[in-house]
């Protein structure tokens, strides 16, 4: 497959990822788009939502475990991870299940981050 292959897929994951997180209104932990990273997305949750809470709320009800926020920011932040045995199809249900589980945990959302991920895989085929 080549290395550039696998790097180009991992950054596309990541931006799909993104549009995801985007569409929710929600921020991206890392402040600067040019230094994202393409093996994780943090997503910081509005002020006064614990995030440890929501990440229990999704492991409990949709068997999806996420990464926490560590430091300054644990309890703030959920990690979302998207790099090694993944797809287009469990991203999509990785997404599914944070969406739903900040719905149950009471986080108003701008959008779904699903029909976003959705779209942006679509309009942007892997090699």
């Amino acid at each position: 497959e080549g290395l550039d292959k696998v790097f180009a897929r991992h950054q596309r994951w990541a931006a799909g990822v993104r549009a995801a997180v985007n569409a929710w209104g929600l921020p991206i932990q890392c402040a600067d788009p040019a230094v994202y990273s393409p093996i994780l997305t943090g997503v910081m949750t509005p002020e006064g939502v614990d995030a440890d809470a929501v990440r229990k709320v999704i492991h409990q009800r949709f068997d999806c475990s996420l990464g926490t926020g560590l430091g300054k920011v644990k309890g703030r932040m959920f990690r979302i991870g998207h790099l090694g045995d993944s797809n287009d199809l469990t991203l999509i249900a990785t997404l599914a299940a944070c969406e739903m589980g900040l719905r149950l945990s009471g986080v108003p959302l701008a959008g779904s981050g699903v029909q976003a991920a959705m779209a942006y895989f679509a309009d942007h085929p892997g090699a």
